[in-house]
Order: C-alpha cells, then structure tokens, then sequence
C-alpha cells in the first residue's frame, strides 16, 4: 500500500491542492484503504505533532519579525548600512547585503526580509538610478540570509525533526552567513567594476566614524560582557550594567541602529551563556522588538500592534498546520519502511558521505522548487537522517546545509516565495524576476558548495563554544 501512500500525495500536488492538505489527505487515503487503523489517527498525530515545547519559538520568531517591520527599524538599518558602505562602488549593493545580514539577527525569516527591507531598497536602488533587475535580483539573494543567521525558523523545525540541539544551529550559521555575505559583495563589486558605478553616498569621515562606532559598540557588547563573566561577577549585574551603558551611548550620541543590532548578540550570548533556552529567545526577542517599539523609538501604536498580532496569528496557523500535516505523513513513511529503504538504495548506491552530500544537494535543491521550506524539511528529515547518521555525517552541519539548499528553492518558480514577493514589491513578471535573480545563484551555488564540503565552516563555532 505505499504506492498509495506517494501516488495519492503526488496526484494531489500536481493537481495543484496546498501541500498541507495533500500530505494531510493521503495519509487519510492510506488509512481508509489499509482499514489497519481508525481514521481518528490522522488528527490524533497531527495533533501530538505540533504538542512540541520547541515549536514555541515559531509564533514568537514570527511576531519579533513582524514588530521591527511595522516598527520603522527597517528605515534605522538601512540607514546605517547607507552609513557604512554606502560610499563603496556600486553602494546601494553592499547596503542591500548588510542590511539583510542585520535583519537576519531578527526576523528568522527570508520571506520578512524581502518585504520588509527588499520594499526599501528596491525603491532607494531605482531612485539612484540602478537597474531594476539588478536590484531585485541582489535583493533577493540577500534576503537568502534571513534563515541562515540566527536566529532561524528553518532551524527551530529542523532541530526539532532530527533530534538536534537548536543553540548549536543558531550558533553554526554564524560563519556562514558572513561567507555568503562576502561572496555577494563580491559580485556586487565585479558588477561595479563592469559598468564603472560609484558610490551614491559621498565619503564623509563623521559618518563613517559615527557609523563605525556604532559597529564597535555592538561587537564591543560581547566582548566585555564575556570578560565580566569570565571573572566570576554575577551574570545579571554584569548584564545590567553594560545594557545600561549601551543605552546611554545611544541616547548621548543618537545612534539609530545600536539597539536593534543588539538583537541577534542578545539571543546568541543569552543561549551560548545558558541564560535562556532558543524557545526562550525567542520570547526575549519578542520583548525587545516591544520595548525598542514602544518605549525607546516610540514608533509603534496599539492600532499597529493589534495589526502585527494579527499577522502572526495568521502566519503562524499556517506554519502549524503544515507541522501537524507533515508529522502524520512523516509517521506513515517511516512505518510504511518508506525510509528504510530509501537509506538501504543510498548506501548500496555509495557509502562516500562526498558522494551523498552531492546527491543530497540536488534533491534538495530540487525539493526547493516544489515544497516550501518547512514543509521539505518535515518530509525530508526523516527519510535522509538515517543515512547521515549511519555515514557520520555531522546532523548539525547536515541542517546548515538542507536550509540552504531549500532557501535557494525560494527564489525559484513554482513555488518560490521570495519570488512572488519581489515581483509584486518591484513591479516585475515573475519570468523577468526569475531571470533577474539567475546571475545571483553563482555566489548562492558557490556558498553551497563551500558549506558542504568545507564543513568547519559550520561546526568550527560550535566546538568552540560547545
């Protein structure tokens, strides 16, 4: 009966039903034609599927990225970004790319990133007279970032799937979030250096300097905070006193972009210092988006915040719903032996982990296209984690990797989210779209490449501070 199982769930997506249902209602197809099992088995496991402390996190990733959206934060990144590097050549480029590497601290999300920021910088990019298939297309690579940089909704599902310490991913995509930032300056600037582009900002020492101070306050934050802790002072006043000089440099000196920048060293020095568990930071997250919102910038109104309430509400029944329908689809495919013996072809095909990370990678680029991110994740998880597991493979990396992988699916049709989004932000065709992003997967494919192969790009953080 497992064909039943696969041939129902494919008829259902190629028939054009939403993912979830189809997963949902080929279970329940499976179940009536076996009659092994009542039919109140679906929404019994769908149910115990998303009864997970971890998942938590997911509603309150969702609302912090939300808050700092409608908070006007976006505007504050992007103006210091425009601070930094907007004077380099081709500017607005390495602007786009740090700011998305800022809002990725935040939002969790690719999807948040390129509406959020990708509404800004579409426009200012147009503005400055930039080609608009340039703008969307570095847009939509940068916004690649989101789920990469913790913290990470792809990451929050995942390590819940593979039985796989959440702190550890948020900490694993550090470095390779800063390896996929390089290599898309890098494109930007052989763009800049092709069509002879200059900087949209003028050079201006106080800017740079008040923009690099900025900078040096927030890498500064935890630096001393771990020498404080390393002498033994309690945490919390250790805490207490640096947050309270932060505050007070940003409102002597009118940094904008200090305090949302703190977001992401927060909830990594929070995690990595066992203050808080990822579920928790994520509630942190929350509170800080809340008070940057309501009390330090004073940007959010109650009308605003019933609003970003709604939207997670929203957002998050859909994400949970495609938790709860993968979860019984997951439970019929290892019960079915479906997983079995996908691990036992792979392993008589080849037992090199090289050779599988390679076939891996082209199945889940491939998946990418089709499924979105959480939804591939809750199908692939259990069918590939038998063979990591049984070739060594390391589950941490084996997760940087797949997020990765699906993350370059949203930037393709027919399923691709980012693609949709930025067609409708930039005005474009979802083909002219499509064709604007395809230079962008050079850096994309090569940071693949260089993540799965190269695996102390991932896991060198995460010995050292594990």
């Amino acid at each position: 009966m497992t064909p039943a199982l696969l041939g129902s769930f494919l008829g259902m997506m190629a028939t054009g039903v939403p993912v979830a249902i189809a997963m949902a209602g080929s279970a329940l197809v499976y179940i009536l034609l076996t009659g092994d099992l009542p039919a109140f088995v679906v929404v019994h496991r769908m149910v115990s599927g998303i009864d997970s402390f971890p998942l938590l996190a997911v509603p309150f990733f969702i609302m912090a990225g939300n808050l700092m959206n409608h908070a006007g934060i976006t505007n504050r990144i992007y103006n210091f970004a425009l601070s930094l590097v907007g004077w380099l050549k081709g500017g607005l480029g390495h602007v786009n790319i740090i700011g998305s590497v800022i809002f990725a601290g935040m939002s969790g999300t690719a999807i948040a990133d390129a509406a959020g920021l990708g509404t800004i910088e579409i426009k200012a990019m147009r503005d400055h007279g930039y080609d608009l298939g340039f703008s969307v297309g570095v847009t939509a690579a940068s916004a690649t970032l989101g789920p990469i940089i913790p913290p990470s909704l792809p990451f929050v599902i995942y390590g819940m799937m593979a039985n796989v310490s959440v702190g550890q991913l948020f900490i694993a995509g550090i470095v390779p979030g800063v390896v996929m930032a390089i290599l898309m300056m890098l494109t930007v600037a052989y763009y800049a250096h092709k069509y002879h582009w200059g900087g949209d900002v003028a050079f201006e020492w106080a800017r740079v300097g008040k923009a690099s101070l900025e900078l040096a306050v927030v890498i500064g934050f935890p630096l001393v905070m771990w020498g404080l802790v390393l002498a033994s002072l309690p945490f919390n006043l250790a805490f207490g006193l640096v947050l309270l000089g932060l505050l007070a440099a940003d409102w002597k000196w009118k940094f904008d972009a200090v305090m949302p920048i703190m977001t992401p060293i927060l909830l990594i020095g929070g995690m990595t210092t066992g203050v808080f568990t990822p579920t928790e930071g994520a509630i942190a997250a929350c509170v800080w988006a809340l008070f940057l919102g309501l009390v330090w910038y004073r940007t959010l109104t109650w009308r605003m915040l019933v609003k970003v309430s709604m939207d997670t509400i929203e957002t998050t029944a859909v994400v949970m719903f495609i938790v709860a329908a993968a979860s019984i689809f997951g439970w019929l495919l290892t019960a079915t032996r479906v997983t079995d013996a996908v691990a036992a072809w792979v392993l008589a095909f080849t037992h090199s982990p090289w050779v599988f990370l390679l076939l891996a990678n082209v199945l889940m680029l491939f998946v990418g296209c089709f499924l979105e991110p959480t939804a591939a994740i809750l199908i692939l998880v259990p069918v590939l984690m038998p063979v990591v597991q049984q070739l060594g493979i390391d589950p941490v990396h084996f997760g940087l990797v797949m997020v990765l992988n699906l993350m370059i699916g949203l930037l393709h049709p027919p399923m691709g989210m980012v693609l949709f989004v930025l067609a409708r932000v930039a005005g474009l065709s979802v083909e002219k779209t499509t064709m604007a992003i395809l230079p962008w997967l050079v850096p994309l494919l090569a940071s693949l490449v260089l993540i799965t192969y190269v695996p102390a790009i991932s896991l060198w953080l995460v010995h050292l501070l594990y």
